[in-house]
């Protein structure tokens, strides 16, 4: 893996439920360093990051007299938006639904690569972006801004380009059927509150969105909302290019540590398990950062695989926002097993031994360096049975 001398100074233009957390992961990363991040307004989110030293900026039309409350609590403001973007190499803009495209003019003025979300739609960047699915594509080109994929899009991103590679996926007859939540936690205006909402639009944008990184793929896509807040559920159903049994494809899934594995038969029956299981894991907020598929997958005659599998809408995305940094700053210099590997053990994600037998595999601490695999360990596994993040098996993956 390429070594670089100076750090990426990344900068992060919001700081709600996705930009405080991609603020967070910035300043764990070892290659990188946060710049600061862009509030408009004080609020106990403006505290809560003064508290943990992340350098704050300010903009909006009310920045002056928002900068007043700043100083009056005693809160230091770093500078405007301009200000920041000077300091920074990469940008995640992380703002509201279509605010990003009204901000790119800034961005191009100030010559910063720019990292959008999933929130905005395809166009608002040169290219659209997934860790599993087309790094290597976006590092090679090195445009000047790529678009993350919705939180739903991310999860079906990861398990379907997995299949695609390994055991080819017809073009047509595929479909997933996505239960919604209503809202985040912490989003109390919204709803249903007591009801089941079907979408305006019986196609959803999901497929669209996925053909953007896995191009001439067809997925048919639906979605309803239901009044939870915790995960989305997604239902799949996609044909098989070449024969293989329910046991292969969770083998192939479980290679890879961004697709978790949970066992039904063992009690994980739903978002309450899993989210329980992210507690359990000790990470920030209980985020879940993987896609979670249940192990009581099935394969119909040979080629149809029908599988569940969870997505965390408030964290799926920061990993893949990481990566997308990596990709724009360092280009071909570094290629997507390296920046993956470095992503997934600063955020403590390992994955699990798909031996069907294990609910779930208890992660690794974050700081711990991986073992040596040993000779005697399944093929991408530790001696002791978890995953091996420096797995080298990934070496010999192509992540397009």
């Amino acid at each position: 893996m390429a070594k670089f001398a100076e750090k990426t100074n990344v900068g992060v233009v919001g700081a709600g439920v996705i930009g405080k957390r991609v603020a967070d992961a910035v300043a764990v990363q070892p290659d990188m360093r946060l710049a600061g991040i862009v509030k408009t307004k004080l609020d106990y989110g403006a505290e809560l990051l003064a508290w943990k030293g992340h350098p704050l900026f300010l903009t909006g039309p009310d920045r002056d007299k928002e900068a007043l409350k700043f100083a009056k609590a005693g809160i230091k403001v770093a500078g405007n938006l301009d200000d920041l973007l000077q300091q920074a190499d990469v940008v995640v803009d992380a703002t509201p639904e279509d605010v990003g495209v009204t901000n790119k003019p800034a961005y191009q003025r100030a010559g910063v690569r720019v990292v959008f979300q999933g929130g905005e739609e395809a166009d608002v960047a040169q290219m659209s972006f997934s860790s599993y699915a087309n790094y290597n594509e976006v590092a090679a080109t090195r445009p000047s801004d790529v678009r993350n994929l919705s939180c739903n899009t991310t999860g079906l991103a990861r398990t379907l380009s997995v299949l695609q590679r390994q055991f080819g996926i017809e073009r047509s007859g595929n479909t997933s059927q996505l239960t919604r939540r209503a809202a985040d936690p912490a989003e109390t205006k919204k709803g249903p509150i007591n009801s089941i909402e079907v979408d305006k639009h019986l196609s959803s944008h999901h497929g669209a969105d996925l053909a953007t990184v896995l191009r001439g793929f067809n997925l048919r896509t639906s979605a309803t909302k239901v009044p939870e807040t915790l995960m989305h559920v997604q239902t799949n159903v996609v044909t098989l290019q070449t024969e293989a049994t329910a046991r292969e494809v969770l083998d192939v899934f479980g290679r890879y540590p961004r697709i978790l594995q949970v066992s039904y038969s063992r009690g994980v029956k739903g978002t309450a398990e899993i989210m329980e299981i992210a507690r359990e894991f000790g990470r920030p907020r209980s985020d879940m950062y993987e896609v979670v598929v249940w192990d009581n997958l099935e394969v119909i005659d040979g080629r149809t695989v029908i599988w569940n599998q969870a997505v965390h809408q408030e964290s799926i995305v920061i990993p893949e926002t990481i990566d997308a940094i990596r990709a724009l700053q360092y280009g071909a210099e570094m290629s997507a097993e390296d920046s993956i590997r470095l992503t997934d053990r600063s955020l403590g994600i390992f994955g699990m031994v798909p031996t069907g037998h294990i609910a779930v595999q208890q992660p690794k601490p974050v700081q711990k360096a991986a073992p040596e695999p040993s000779a005697t360990a399944a093929v991408g596994n530790d001696a002791d049975g978890a995953r091996d993040p420096a797995n080298p098996e990934m070496a010999n993956r192509n992540f397009g």
